[in-house]
């Protein structure tokens, strides 16, 4: 596996340790550990994101438009601006485990192109 296959598995593997930490969180309601996590799982997001896009890591999703992004979910902005503004709240956990679910998709899109021979 390439360095950047590892990555994401890396990044894969980390979000599902992340997940085991927040669903009993939220069960409990511990808002501020919950909200602790999900800036992790956040951060762990953009990281797959710029991964996927060929960006660096050290760059915020604020520094690059999302329209530069060519692999990303849709709504993204929407989605990222609803999670960021309201980390505590279980269905923010959602959207982001559903962005992490459609990212990885793309990874995979990404590299399928990345490999394939250009016409």
């Amino acid at each position: 596996m390439n360095n950047r296959g590892e990555t994401g598995a890396t990044i894969i593997k980390e979000w599902k340790s992340i997940q085991s930490q927040l669903i009993p969180l939220f069960r409990a309601r511990d808002q501020k550990n919950t909200k602790e996590w999900m800036e992790k799982g956040i951060t762990l997001f953009l990281q797959f994101l710029f991964l996927t896009n060929n960006y660096e890591p050290h760059l915020t999703f604020n520094q690059i438009s999302s329209d530069r992004f060519k692999y990303k979910p849709v709504n993204l902005e929407e989605r990222m601006d609803f999670i960021k503004s309201r980390p505590g709240l279980y269905h923010s956990y959602r959207q982001l485990s559903e962005l992490m679910i459609e990212q990885e998709k793309l990874f995979v899109k990404s590299n399928i192109v990345k490999k394939s021979p250009r016409p």
